[in-house]
């Protein structure tokens, strides 16, 4: 939910307290933020775990690929963090930049007992995105450098299929989580999980496909019986109430 700096006070975000209540009661692990809306997070969490963000870019602004710094290891300790994250173009003009930011996030992170996750993600002019197979070949370059530079958990893209989503987990021995991405339907949100944990993935960590849901809590529920229930997306959707067709 750390998307109101990059959209804004979009649907899901206003009411962030009511938000963040309805996902942990659904069976979120954790809920991640930026660190400016920490007093909103803690009373609301349920006792699930709190991850503060620290780049981000604007959809508005002249490149939203630029994420930029937006706090320290030491801001997130003071926000009440459990863990930080860091988003990381690999691939993009800005991979130089973000190499080093998040190389610094890591080593201070690593002083304090700190996890870190990282946002690794295939962008750019040569990522090519439009095959499975070969999407799969640099997302697991992406997560691999993550590894390399010292993150605890890689957070990535979904390559399209479980076969080749295969390849990127094999491309790193961290924890492999994937975005949501664009919001799709509830099927598609549940077999792209469905399909990411077949291949070896450790779990999700998405952002619209929960939030802007109409039943935040129902569609967390669902997304966790598949990750911690090894649930099909079908059977999840019944346990969460959810009307999928079979």
């Amino acid at each position: 939910m750390d998307h109101g700096i990059t959209l804004g006070a979009v649907r899901g975000l206003v009411n962030l307290e009511s938000t963040v209540d309805a996902v942990t009661r659904g069976g979120a692990d954790a809920v991640l933020t930026q660190r400016g809306v920490a007093d909103r997070v803690h009373p609301n969490r349920n006792g699930a775990g709190y991850i503060v963000h620290l780049n981000g870019s604007t959809e508005i602004g002249p490149d939203e690929m630029d994420k930029r710094p937006t706090g320290t290891v030491e801001d997130a300790i003071r926000a009440g963090a459990d863990a930080v994250s860091f988003h990381i173009n690999v691939g993009s003009e800005h991979e130089p930049d973000q190499i080093t930011g998040l190389s610094e996030v890591t080593s201070a992170a690593d002083r304090y007992g700190m996890p870190t996750l990282a946002m690794a993600y295939a962008r750019g002019h040569d990522v090519r995105d439009d095959d499975p197979e070969t999407f799969a070949e640099d997302l697991g370059h992406a997560v691999r450098l993550a590894e390399e530079l010292g993150a605890d958990v890689v957070k990535t893209a979904y390559s399209g299929t479980a076969d080749s989503f295969d390849r990127v987990v094999e491309s790193t021995s961290l924890p492999v989580v994937i975005a949501g991405g664009s919001r799709g339907t509830d099927r598609e949100t549940l077999e792209m999980v469905r399909g990411a944990t077949d291949a070896g993935a450790d779990g999700v960590s998405m952002g619209r496909s929960i939030f802007q849901h109409e039943d935040p809590e129902a569609i967390t529920g669902a997304v966790s019986a598949v990750v911690h229930d090894d649930a099909s997306a079908v059977d999840a959707a019944e346990r969460a109430g959810l009307a999928v067709e079979a």
